[in-house]
């Protein structure tokens, strides 16, 4: 269903694609820097972007070195940097205005594929001219300011209407928010409402470095959440050490609880994302060593650590089966081993609930997690969620014993 919805957002985005293809333009859009877009609502009053749908290549931050930026009047922010940085292109699109501006001085504005426009002001030189094709990335300027500080004063419109960059980006972590934007011509005005906002991926607290694992409720106020996967393909989930023998199981150990199973294969093994997901840490961290946290759009959190090296960073989106680190012996362990944990909320289960060790595969079936802490399958209990740490082997693996 979710698949089907952003298809259909994505459909509705291509329309305006196509309206907005221009490689040449008037006079008048050549030197006003707010003019209509033409075609841009000639089908309907709305569209929708989804910025989640965008890989990497395809976004930048205009200043990506910027120390600071400063939301002013009209919707303008002067992102500060030093002398002789350079400005980027935020999207793909065509130049539509590249002149000296008696209120922005050296100026660009770029309309965008995606029916957006930005405008790239005080600069000490321009680059592109009009009519250029620039990509996401692409430096378009040599940034310049007042003398006395190095800024870009930046600006985004739709329709020729400024709206707030805020709602697209962060300013302070410089990441574009993953989310649907609906934007809506009202009169003269255009208004911006976040169709589906994904609060897994878009709180900046949770994403910073230093954060500890777990801070999410993914029950969104239900007693209960379902993952089924019996839905997915073979390119949807990855054994994260593949090859691999356990070593330690989830459950009491010497005294402690122990939050995960210990996996072993030979050093500096490959590690791999369970599934499609957020790195949400990335570093050091206590008895783990290098540690990585993963969140994943199912509702699920997956933890890998005691890495020799992390290959992935805060903020990265990882596809499953992507190799994010190498196998090693930081932090508690007497070993080079990877130690996987799986959370929901911050909370381990055993793994062994959801995968098969022996095999090294995903048990394709619908697993309902509680707010009470069990998991269910078919109705049945067949394990719980750590308050926090395990105190007990799962009932799942006893029951599987029994047999």
């Amino acid at each position: 269903m979710m698949l089907l919805k952003r298809l259909l957002l994505s459909l509705t985005v291509v329309s305006v694609f196509t309206a907005c293809a221009q490689t040449t333009f008037t006079a008048l859009e050549q030197q006003q820097i707010s003019i209509e877009t033409p075609g841009l609502f000639d089908k309907s009053d709305a569209f929708t972007v989804d910025f989640g749908l965008l890989r990497p290549t395809d976004y930048s931050y205009p200043l990506p070195v910027s120390t600071q930026a400063e939301h002013k009047s009209d919707n303008n922010v002067e992102m500060i940097t030093r002398k002789g940085d350079a400005v980027k292109a935020m999207f793909a699109g065509h130049v539509r205005l590249a002149r000296s501006h008696p209120q922005f001085g050296n100026v660009i504005v770029i309309r965008h594929d995606n029916g957006l426009e930005t405008v790239y002001g005080r600069n000490a030189q321009n680059l592109v001219k009009v009519g250029d094709r620039v990509k996401a990335g692409q430096t378009i300027a040599i940034v310049g300011g007042d003398g006395s500080r190095y800024y870009c004063e930046f600006t985004m419109m739709v329709n020729g209407r400024r709206i707030n960059p805020s709602i697209i980006l962060s300013l302070k972590s410089h990441r574009l928010l993953q989310q649907t934007v609906m934007f809506k011509r009202e009169g003269f005005n255009i208004s911006l409402t976040v169709v589906d906002p994904d609060p897994w991926l878009n709180n900046e607290k949770d994403l910073a470095e230093g954060t500890t694992p777990g801070e999410v409720d993914p029950f969104g106020g239900s007693n209960k959440f379902a993952i089924d996967f019996s839905v997915l393909d073979a390119s949807e989930w990855c054994y994260p050490l593949p090859g691999a023998k356990v070593i330690s199981n989830y459950g009491r150990r010497g005294g402690r609880g122990h939050t995960g199973v210990d996996l072993k294969t030979k050093p500096a093994d490959d590690i791999f994302a369970a599934f499609d997901g957020v790195v949400k840490m990335a570093k050091p961290y206590s008895g783990y060593g290098n540690c990585i946290v993963i969140r994943h759009p199912n509702g699920l959190e997956t933890l890998y650590s005691h890495n020799k090296k992390n290959l992935v960073k805060v903020g990265d989106r990882v596809k499953a089966g992507q190799k994010i680190a190498l196998t090693g012996q930081t932090g508690r362990a007497t070993t080079p081993h990877l130690h996987f944990e799986c959370r929901v909320g911050g909370r381990p289960f055993d793994p062994f609930i959801i995968w098969d060790h022996s095999t090294h595969s995903l048990r394709f079936d619908v697993f309902t997690f509680h707010k009470n802490g069990s998991v269910s399958r078919g109705g049945k209990v067949v394990g719980s969620v750590s308050k926090k740490s395990s105190k007990s082997k799962s009932k799942y693996r006893r029951s599987k014993k029994r047999k």
